[in-house]
């Protein structure tokens, strides 16, 4: 089964749900190897698996996520909903009016620093940090060193927090023509036409026009994918956007119900004040999303940095290492979204052997399909320490946080988990201490798979588990944000002296973890570039579904 690509379509619906996606795209565009060389080495993703290659009217060859997009109109800022990839640049000026024409022209709007080096070529390789080799010396960007005939350029920061309005303003990636559709309706900006019910957003599926457009785009991606495992979808709560959000997950449940469909359901972290009608609007749209949204995924998983989804205001979710501004969508998108990059790996991989159906079928429990998802951003790993040592200080303690406004529920009532670890060198799986030493703890005398397994074990003695260890680091480059503290290295390791402030993160060791309620809610907890997943040591297989040798039993 790991030899076959098994495709998935992602479905973005709504304003933040593109801020979002926005950034999960990016992270994934940053981790691309494109050295033929490297690629086997570099790369344990399954690109193909969420993205698609296409030939423009010319020839060229596109690579672009398998993605159906749908936001308001005033949302797009400077993309074309059409995109550039198929664009000749030809246009018709041809008039066949005889009478007088007025022409009207609006300016333009001013694009940010990053759009402009994406514009301009400038933007080489990863982004922010990424040092780019050139043979041409004669580049008219300033030289930092040359050795062997190769040009290092100087990595360039962007902080584009006063400059991002809209999830376009720091899109990275290309997108298909078909990728793009936008409810003309509504408007993104202003106090009228304003998407903002439940009833709303189901009521244009009464619309046949709406309902073909989307059939149209789903069958455009569908019907080229080989082995369909399923459909993420990527949704707002909050807003009208929930309504069409049930609708298009109705349909899909319709169609392809045997196909694995993961909801996500997204809620900003700090909103504007609200008059008590639209908080009103805002909870019911909430609640009715969550309710029709689980009722026909095969996993629905809320994801907020918000404590709660009530009208008490709480302190949003806070992470030791990071100085992030709640009130910013750029900011709380790019932690969720890392947490995203994280959770889909299991069925993302070359070596996957477990499709979505089966995970959903595997981490729910007796039809309840609510799930929440912890992190730790980044993990809690000092640069030289192993594994074993870093989890050493979290023998009562998980050091992960909530993702989904859960409440109180607890991690200790966890039915089933899903853990990643990514990004961690393979020798800091085990421990590092030499021979003869006296272990400091039972987790420095594991095996690699072990290490996990028994800590995990120790915290959940009942839940069910998988673990994944995963060598591709999760690449933080532009334009994520830089809000991790100077205590963070460019490596994504703890430090004992903080670095330089004008240097940032490459990459980030992000460990996730989904836990998955006996009352089938998950709880997963990430860190910033790695992923893990447990595998019981007592080797117990499952017996109620085709699993995979790494899911275990506890003992």
């Amino acid at each position: 089964m790991g030899s076959v690509c098994r495709e998935v379509v992602t479905v973005q619906l709504g304003h933040y749900a593109n801020f979002v996606g926005t950034h999960w795209w990016n992270l994934q565009d940053a981790s691309f190897c494109y050295d033929l060389e490297l690629k086997n080495q570099c790369n344990e993703i399954r690109n193909d698996v969420l993205f698609r290659e296409g030939l423009t009217q010319t020839g060229q060859q596109t690579y672009t996520p398998r993605l159906i997009l749908m936001d308001v109109k005033g949302s797009l800022n400077t993309l074309k909903q059409d995109g550039c990839l198929y664009d000749d640049g030809k246009q018709d000026t041809a008039l066949t009016w005889k009478g007088t024409v007025a022409t009207h022209r609006e300016e333009p709007v001013v694009k940010n620093p990053f759009l402009k080096d994406l514009d301009h070529r400038e933007l080489y390789g990863d982004g922010d940090f990424q040092m780019q080799t050139l043979r041409d010396g004669n580049t008219g960007i300033p030289q930092v060193h040359v050795d062997n005939g190769l040009l290092e350029l100087p990595r360039k920061v962007y902080r584009l927090e006063t400059s991002v309005r809209v999830w376009s303003d720091f899109l990275r990636v290309h997108l298909h023509p078909r990728t793009i559709s936008l409810i003309q309706q509504y408007n993104h900006d202003g106090e009228t036409s304003r998407l903002e019910a439940f009833g709303q957003g189901r009521s244009l599926f009464k619309e046949p026009a709406f309902l073909d457009e989307l059939e149209d785009r789903l069958h455009f991606y569908v019907e080229e994918c080989d082995y369909l495992q399923g459909f993420q979808v990527l949704c707002d709560l909050q807003d009208g956007f929930s309504g069409v959000s049930s609708k298009v997950v109705e349909h899909l449940h319709d169609e392809y119900g045997r196909k694995g469909i993961f909801t996500w359901g997204l809620t900003p972290t700090l909103q504007p004040k609200r008059s008590v009608a639209k908080e009103v609007y805002r909870l019911i749209n909430t609640v009715l999303g969550i309710v029709q949204l689980s009722s026909q995924s095969s996993l629905f998983c809320p994801l907020s940095l918000n404590s709660n989804l009530g009208r008490q205001t709480l302190p949003p979710t806070s992470f030791p290492h990071v100085n992030y501004d709640a009130s910013l969508n750029y900011h709380t998108s790019a932690l969720l979204a890392t947490a995203l990059e994280s959770m889909t790996l299991p069925y993302r991989l070359h070596s996957a052997s477990v499709t979505m159906s089966q995970l959903a079928e595997a981490l729910t429990f007796s039809g309840r399909k609510v799930v929440t998802s912890w992190a730790s951003v980044p993990f809690p790993m000092k640069d030289g320490d192993s594994l074993p040592d870093a989890l050493c200080s979290y023998q009562a303690m998980a050091p992960w946080k909530p993702l989904s406004p859960c409440g109180g529920l607890k991690e200790s009532r966890c039915f089933a988990q899903s853990v990643v670890l990514r990004g961690a060198e393979k020798q800091r799986h085990v421990s590092n201490l030499p021979p003869g030493t006296q272990p400091a703890s039972i987790l420095h005398t594991c095996t690699t798979e072990e290490v996990l397994g028994t800590f995990l074990h120790t915290l959940y003695p009942t839940a069910l588990s998988d673990v994944q260890l995963v060598g591709s680091p999760c690449k933080v480059t532009a334009p994520y944000p830089q809000f991790f503290t100077p205590s963070v290295s460019r490596q994504g390791y703890l430090l004992d002296e903080p670095r330089p402030n004008e240097t940032g993160k490459e990459q980030l060791v992000v460990a996730k973890a989904d836990f998955w309620k006996a009352f089938s809610f998950c709880w997963g907890s990430m860190a910033s570039s790695h992923i893990f997943w447990w595998p019981n040591p007592t080797h117990c297989h499952l017996a109620s579904w085709a699993a995979p040798s790494r899911w275990h039993q506890p003992g």
